[in-house]
């Protein structure tokens, strides 16, 4: 039952509470099958843990983001048919579940505490986000109450995700006797998110005296990753229990409760580089984006260059050497080395690996286009054709075999636009999306340092889109490092073109990244979706206009 006001007594005798965070992975949509996540897990929390309380992610009975599904007519029946469902699974622990609710005509995103086949507890989240990646305000309203559930006994705060970096309901929960704040996440990854959530929560239960239980989502859906990283701090600010990232699991925690609630410390995970998590990132979003869309295997074309070859590695790592096909399509540029180090880490990686030479289709297309192009001269249309042909052969592999073709653009390249429309862009999934160039580097060395299977030379030659003679990408565009400098200012931090030149950057080179920058957004608007790991991609966090008369400048 919810408690209206203070509960908080003094010389209170300590009792035991048995926490356990479900930090699982769930499907958008699937409401039947999260339900029966739901159950399984509270099962196994009680049969392996004793738990008293189950706590799951935020909206985990619909998966996060649900986006307009939310909008279904069907969805509030879906919704409360499962409520129901899990009211009658006969659980022993108390669970607390992420879930769409109604009420007075308004939906709001809940967290629900079922116990004893009831619900005891309902708190609607007070601060629904409306920035980055986030949309809640389109369907979610915003609550007003604090809720304090007595769950086993001890007065138990609910708050949902936002709810915590805001000021009130933490605040709120305290005052009205929560002697513990459980908060229900969908937070996605973004470098060194973790470090952000930790200084946060450090903050607030030290500031609160009051111990926090932070239960994070893990997976990915569509172009975010959730990370999972579930932790406990204990109400002096020390982190007590920390999850391993990007790992599924059940995460116990034993909490002697008295005045407070004091969490057994248990060992911390090994803090991971920002490689390894950018890395295991880019991992958790292709395995998730390929099965739970049904894809029974990937392919790409591996050109011996350094974005195919970290894509490649990524894939296999995500979905086993079985599921991964690479194609290498040499043209008269494509030099040895690439067809022989392409090949090598083809071996190394263990795929099926198939070359076909685009020679005979350029000549064919070259030959029907004579006429027309009769009196020109060789310019980035015959270099397009190139890459369309190579599209038009992965594109007939992913038809014929059901694989999703993965593009393998990054960064630096998809912002200036340095791709071919129908060309390179074709495909279902971009790996390296959101990875500057300078970074695709260093995963590269760390992928390495894991077991060797990028050839060295891949790593350290200058790359090329080998479409021409001798060419090197820097006889086009800035050097990287420069580039995905301003790229970063520019994209990610919203600098105007004086404000970038102000932090010592070459005027000329400055106008011209951002002048392809903007010319660019159309063929952004056409590329596939690929893993966010910035707090700025190119996606939902990124909405500029096409067509636009702004001139950059101030």
């Amino acid at each position: 039952m919810s408690v209206p006001g203070s509960t908080l007594l003094s010389n209170i005798s300590p009792s035991k509470l048995r926490v356990v965070m479900a930090q699982l992975d769930f499907l958008v949509g699937d409401i039947p099958g999260n339900t029966d996540r739901i159950v399984d897990a509270a099962k196994r929390a009680y049969s392996e843990h004793r738990a008293d309380i189950v706590v799951f992610p935020e909206l985990c009975l619909t998966g996060y983001p649900p986006e307009d599904l939310l909008l279904r007519p069907s969805m509030e029946l879906r919704v409360n048919e499962a409520l129901e469902r899990l009211q009658s699974a006969q659980l022993e622990a108390a669970i607390v579940i992420g879930a769409p609710v109604r009420s007075g005509g308004l939906l709001y995103n809940a967290a629900v505490v079922i116990e004893g086949g009831e619900v005891t507890g309902r708190y609607f989240k007070r601060f629904p986000p409306n920035y980055q990646v986030f949309d809640e305000k389109r369907y979610f309203s915003s609550g007003a109450n604090t809720v304090v559930v007595d769950i086993c006994g001890v007065p138990v705060g609910l708050t949902v995700c936002e709810d915590i970096w805001a000021k009130g309901p933490v605040e709120d929960s305290v005052a009205a006797g929560a002697r513990l704040i459980v908060n229900l996440n969908a937070s996605p990854y973004s470098i060194d998110k973790q470090a952000q959530r930790k200084a946060l929560l450090e903050r607030k239960s030290r500031e609160n005296q009051v111990s926090i239980v932070y239960a994070n989502l893990v997976g990915a859906q569509d172009e975010l990753v959730f990370d999972g990283g579930s932790m406990v701090y204990d109400h002096s600010g020390s982190l007590a229990v920390e999850a391993p990232q990007f790992t599924d699991g059940l995460f116990p925690v034993e909490l002697l409760c008295g005045d407070h609630c004091q969490p057994a410390l248990q060992p911390l995970p090994a803090k991971l580089s920002q490689e390894a998590s950018v890395y295991s990132a880019l991992v958790s979003g292709v395995r998730d984006y390929v099965y739970k869309n049904g894809f029974k295997s990937v392919v790409l074309g591996l050109s011996g260059g350094i974005d195919s070859a970290v894509s490649l590695a990524v894939a296999v790592d995500a979905l086993g050497p079985d599921r991964v096909r690479a194609v290498m399509m040499p043209f008269r540029y494509t030099l040895g080395i690439s067809l022989e180090d392409a090949e090598a880490q083809a071996a190394a990686m263990k795929v099926q690996y198939d070359v076909y030479s685009i020679e005979p289709m350029y000549e064919s297309f070259m030959a029907t286009l004579a006429a027309p192009f009769d009196g020109t001269t060789l310019d980035t249309t015959e270099q397009n054709l190139q890459a369309r042909i190579r599209g038009v052969l992965l594109m007939s592999l992913s038809n014929k075999f059901g694989s999703l073709v993965l593009t393998t653009g990054n960064k630096s390249e998809v912002a200036v636009g340095y791709s071919t429309l129908y060309g390179d862009m074709a495909g279902g999934f971009d790996v390296l999306k959101d990875v500057s160039k300078t970074l695709v580097y260093r995963l590269a060395w760390y992928r390495n340092s894991v077991s060797p299977v990028i050839p060295e030379r891949v790593i350290t030659r200058p790359p090329s889109a080998e479409l021409a003679p001798d060419q090197k990408d820097q006889d086009s565009l800035p050097g990287y490092d420069v580039l995905d400098e301003i790229l970063s200012l520019y994209v990610e931090r919203d600098f105007s073109a004086d404000a970038i030149v102000a932090e010592g950057f070459d005027q000329a080179e400055v106008n011209r990244v951002i002048r392809l920058v903007d010319l660019n957004e159309y063929k952004r608007r056409q590329a596939p979706i690929g893993v966010r790991i910035t707090e700025r991609g190119f996606g939902k966090d990124r909405r500029y206009p096409i067509t636009s008369g702004w001139k950059s400048g101030k």
